[in-house]
């Protein structure tokens, strides 16, 4: 502790304070000029001749110092000269080093500064954006949200961004991206009545190719970042340029050339904004952020004093404040012929975000999936169960914890152990709630034909959300093998942990379907298949084989050592390669411990090989084998892997307990496969990257996002690697990795210390990408089957009754299925287009619908949608069109 001894009161001499103020910039202005420059020079004799005339005894000596740097002042630019919008911000990461708690005292303190700094400079601008933030705010600290609302109608304070966080755009879902928008956009026209036409997010690590068109959805224009100035390999081309994105929405998009979004109004930051920026033949404006940020505080009294010297001064660019839209209206008038990047825009740096903090990266997959069936069912449940409620309040509560989660870094892993701490318990709140969410629609849905339990129950029913069939093995908890007390009957329990396994055949999409698990079952042809077997070799190597695949599995080593495809007769594992290598890679990167992954660390690795092999289920459902792989002294995998007897599927689940210091663990797979290309998952479609290296910006992506799947595909086949909780992919050549466990010390030194679960698979394919079913085999990967415990003759009448589908267009994906925000007779039915190509979809409904709308995903309307009656009684139908990747957005509003 400190005593204090002594405080004083002083008061500025406010002429010394503006002489040393000049003298500062007249000293930069000298220094960052060009030699040959006679403003420089100026700039130069002037403070020289202050300091020669400055007498500390004399106060009459600053007046005549000030006179000499207000001659110098005093010249003026022109309007040829470069504009710098000036915009004051605090960029204040809603939790980083400090926690959530933490960031809502942070605000208050910074705000209440700035909203002060306006009274005092009625020309002041600053921006804020992160409508949690204001939200914390307006519950907390009432009184200055009051103050904050007075300044933004005068004009100066400036909500902006219009997502609920300043959200990672890599590794959230396409319909988590939606939500920041809707949930941002709402709050901002609710509290402050408008709609911010930028999408700021200066401090995210990369910007996935559906953000064009999810930036044009939601009611915005531009965008702003300035974070691809850390490239580390390749420096990004552009500073104002139309970004182009996958569907070919575009967006007029800027990137400070100051590179910063912290500056501190000094003369090289101004400098900068001329001399860095890569393309003044288009235009010769740029947009300045400058205030203490990162944890906040935002600008100082003497920055603003600065902006004020140097608005047109000779010899340095204009710089006056301004609001961004007034920045971006103006560059969109009269800027020429701006060039366009297309696709993706990568982040060469910061790649293990993709990997660190796996718990929370798991986290936010199963919430993001699992509100996706909470809502669906909701829906369902509100139009065909009596007295059912919506749970609309329960869901925005949670889906704002989601998007919370999603700050960028937070959900990239980038943040301090205790930050995770508040995650686990947000994720176990939200999916604690949506599971119970869950189960009350289903039971709320078929409750009338519920069997009490497992054991009272003489079939299962089966609750699919996705839009398509599907047949497959399916554990069920509690319905054990032999017969139980009420005559049921499995063929099949799985060894780990006593589910019973049945087969749900042809599920029908977004309906039901009821399987008999009575005495009889067994005769029954709609769930009968040909037994999966396994086998030993006789070679040393355990054999998994169904009608699609036989699987080799290495008893010395745990790895894939074939897989032939019995369709095609075609062995996908190259002489001397494998499938399935655990690698253990060093991982030291040179700066940013939680962050990186670097090249050279993909050099060196030890394989890691099994300690022991032994068959743990053998059919006629599911074969598998079980493998223990130690990893270093303290670390061990157990591995379950897995073919069942309805597909050509392998999975790979796995437990892992993990002890390492920075260390990365990735599996990697070699096929007999020959593409120039991979096609990764991403938010509603999919982005193609090189599995060459011929140039530096193909070599920096040596480590990319994708999610649920990658697919290295040739003419006629394909395999893809599918996840359930993983981001970080690499392909190099025909060898495809994915990265499973990250092991840095920084920013939090436990993190990813212990337990972890987490399942990957294989799936062989006949046709090319665009051909293959793989998309939907990835959702079914990560979206499994509800099931309920049911009497078999009540449940038939609900049976195969498909509550919506999609007809004529298999390159359509229903993704979402809510009810709408302001209308309680409407549904929101959300769409888009997966391999890149024109398709017209006719969207089925058993809801009453009255008429529809196509919507913006602020769900304003934007054009009619004709609604047709089909053949089947009660049904309704609804013809779409898509462009390649398009998001289509529907409305229907339901009869009363």
């Amino acid at each position: 502790h400190f005593t204090l001894k002594r405080a004083e009161l002083a008061v500025w001499n406010s002429e010394a304070r503006a002489l040393l103020q000049e003298l500062l910039i007249l000293r930069a202005a000298a220094k960052a000029l060009p030699g040959d420059s006679p403003r420089g020079w100026q700039a130069l004799v002037a403070a020289n001749d202050i300091i020669n005339l400055f007498d500390a005894r004399d106060q009459k000596s600053i007046a005549a110092g000030r006179a000499v740097s207000a001659r110098f002042f005093a010249a003026r630019g022109g309007e040829s000269n470069h504009q710098v919008y000036a915009i004051g911000n605090c960029h204040i990461d809603t939790a980083w080093l400090w926690p959530y708690d933490e960031t809502k005292r942070k605000i208050a303190r910074s705000w209440a500064t700035q909203v002060d700094l306006m009274d005092r400079f009625p020309e002041y601008r600053f921006a804020a954006s992160q409508a949690q933030q204001f939200e914390w705010l307006q519950m907390l600290y009432p009184g200055l949200f009051a103050r904050v609302q007075e300044k933004a109608r005068t004009g100066q304070f400036i909500p902006i961004g219009g997502t609920w966080v300043e959200m990672d755009c890599n590794l959230p879902s396409g319909e988590s991206l939606a939500r920041q928008f809707l949930l941002g956009q709402r709050y901002f026209a609710k509290h402050f009545g408008v709609r911010s036409k930028v999408f700021w997010l200066p401090d995210t690590f990369g910007y996935s190719s559906q953000i064009p068109q999810i930036i044009r959805l939601a009611g915005s224009e531009y965008f702003y970042t300035q974070k691809l100035s850390w490239n580390n390999i390749n420096k990004f081309p552009h500073t104002t340029f139309r970004w182009v994105g996958l569907d070919g929405s575009s967006v007029l998009t800027h990137m400070s050339p100051a590179e910063t979004y912290t500056a501190s109004v000094s003369v090289d930051d101004i400098i900068d904004s001329v001399k860095k920026h890569k393309d003044v033949a288009y235009s010769k404006e740029s947009l300045y952020l400058y205030g203490h940020g990162d944890g906040g505080g935002g600008p100082r009294e003497h920055m603003i004093e600065r902006l004020q010297y140097m608005g047109d001064v000779d010899g340095l660019p204009r710089v006056r404040q301004a609001h961004p839209n007034e920045f971006y209206e103006h560059v969109d008038r009269t800027a020429r012929d701006l060039v366009t990047w297309k696709g993706e825009l990568y982040f060469e740096l910061h790649r293990g975000t993709y990997t660190t903090q796996a718990n929370t990266k798991k986290g936010n997959r199963q919430a993001e999936l699992l509100l996706r069936d909470v809502e669906m069912l909701s829906v369902l449940a509100r139009s065909f169960a009596h007295g059912f409620a919506y749970p609309a309040a329960e869901l925005e509560r949670i889906w704002k914890l989601v998007c919370l989660n999603q700050f960028h870094d937070v959900l990239p892993g980038t943040s301090i152990e205790v930050v995770y701490r508040d995650t686990d318990a947000i994720y176990a709140d939200v999916l604690g709630s949506a599971a119970a969410m869950k189960a009350g629609a289903v039971a709320a849905l078929f409750s009338h034909v519920a069997a009490e339990s497992v054991d009272a129950a003489s079939g299962m029913l089966f609750v699919n959300t996705t839009a398509w069939p599907r047949t497959e093995v399916v554990p069920v908890p509690g319905l054990g093998g032999g017969s139980s007390g009420s005559g049921s009957v499995v063929q099949q329990t799985r060894t780990r942990d006593g589910a019973g396994l049945v087969v749900a055949a042809a599920v029908p999409g977004c309906s039901v379907a009821v399987v008999d698990t009575s005495s009889g079952a067994g005769a029954d042809e709609s769930t009968a298949v040909v037994p999966v077997d396994v086998f030993e070799d006789g070679k040393g190597n355990v054999v998994l084989e169904n009608i699609f695949v036989r699987a080799t599995i290495s008893r010395a080593s745990g790895q894939l050592v074939g897989l032939w495809d019995r369709r095609q007769e075609r062995e996908l594992v190259p002489a001397g390669a494998a499938g399935n290598v655990l690698r253990l890679h060093d991982d030291v990167p040179l700066f940013w411990d939680g962050w990186d992954i670097e090249i050279y660390n993909l050099e060196k690795f030890a394989e890691l090989r099994s300690s022991s092999v032994t068959i743990a289920d053998q059919g006629p459902l599911v074969a598998s084998v079980c493998v223990q792989v130690p990893i270093g002294e303290h670390s061990r995998m157990q591995q379950w892997i897995s073919l069942s007897a309805t597909s050509p599927r392998l999975d790979f689940d796995c437990e892992v307990d993990w002890h390492e210091s920075r260390k990365c663990l990735k599996t990697a797979f070699t096929w007999d496969i020959h593409s120039d290309v991979v096609t990764y998952d991403t938010q509603f479609g999919v982005v193609q990257r090189p599995t060459h290296r011929n140039t530096t910006w193909e070599m920096a992506k040596f480590e990319v996002c994708g999610h649920k799947f990658a697919d290295l595909s040739e003419y006629g086949y394909g395999v893809a690697l599918l996840n359930d909780c993983k981001y970080g992919y690499s392909t190099l050549g025909r060898t495809m990795a994915l990265s499973l466990l990250r092991a840095p010390k920084a920013p939090d030194a436990n993190c990813d210390m212990g337990r972890h679960s987490f399942r990957y698979a294989v799936y062989p394919h006949e046709g090319g990408f665009s051909e293959s079913g793989i998309v939907r085999e990835a959702y079914q990967f990560n979206v499994p089957l509800a099931h309920l415990p049911v009497d078999v003759t009540s449940a038939a009448a609900v049976a195969n009754t498909p509550y919506f589908a999609v007809n004529g267009a298999p390159n359509v994906v229903l993704d979402t299925v809510k009810a709408a925000e302001d209308d309680p007779r409407a549904v929101v039915v959300r769409l888009y287009e997966t391999f890149g190509g024109h398709a017209t979809a006719t969207l089925t409904t058993k809801l009453r619908v009255a008429h529809a709308q196509l919507t913006n995903i602020l769900e304003e309307k934007t054009a009619d949608a004709a609604v047709a009656t089909t053949a089947a009684p009660g049904e309704s139908a609804v013809k779409l069109a898509f462009r390649p990747f398009e998001i289509v957005t529907v409305k229907l509003v339901l009869k009363a």
